[in-house]
């Protein structure tokens, strides 16, 4: 029986997760598990609309199960908060009775990644602090995380990859981010896995 079932909604996330649990263990306080990651075609809704589902069969193959997923795109009226407390309820009587999360990332995973960390103005603004700075002010997170993402980008010619998740995931400090989401994610890692 492996560790951990991972439904999330596209490889952004995946490559963030895998970074984290392959390379960065020490860092969330856990020790190294076997996990597998399913990337949902529905991308984000259709993690929310049918997570129940798609994990019901994975059960009794692995100990806990982790559904992450956005709140932007995923097409819910209630919160966030709602949404992980209905979703942990309904994946609980399918069979995943106190071996379920569900972390809803407010508004998108991209809130996560800014931080005061010089690695993330090299790898989305290719080392440009003027043009990182000009997006982004160093305090706090931008309300739209995504487009500030895309425009410093775009401006600074850096081209969209999964893989600019996974390598900033692996060198970021993970102290940096503030995220309620994130915070849960950690949260819940340590206390499945904890040294």
């Amino acid at each position: 029986m492996k560790d951990l079932a991972i439904l999330t909604a596209d490889k952004d996330a995946e490559q963030t997760l895998k970074a984290l649990l392959s390379k960065r263990q020490q860092s969330l306080g856990i020790r190294a598990i076997e996990y597998d990651i399913f990337v949902h075609p529905e991308r984000d809704s259709g993690v929310r609309t049918r997570c129940v589902d798609f994990l019901r069969a994975y059960a009794n193959e692995y100990r806990y199960a982790l559904v992450i997923f956005d709140y932007e795109g995923c097409g819910a009226t209630a919160s966030a908060s709602q949404l992980e407390t209905q979703l942990e309820h309904e994946l609980s009587a399918a069979g995943w009775q106190n071996r379920i999360a569900v972390v809803v990332i407010q508004p998108e995973l991209e809130s996560w990644i800014f931080s005061p960390s010089s690695h993330v103005i090299q790898v989305i603004a290719d080392g440009q602090w003027s043009i990182y700075s000009k997006y982004h002010p160093m305090q706090g997170k931008p309300s739209r995380p995504k487009e500030t993402m895309q425009q410093i980008m775009r401006e600074a010619k850096v081209q969209w990859s999964s893989a600019l998740f996974r390598e900033l995931a692996e060198k970021v400090s993970l102290q940096g981010c503030t995220d309620s989401a994130f915070q849960k994610l950690v949260s819940v890692l340590r206390r499945w896995f904890g040294e």
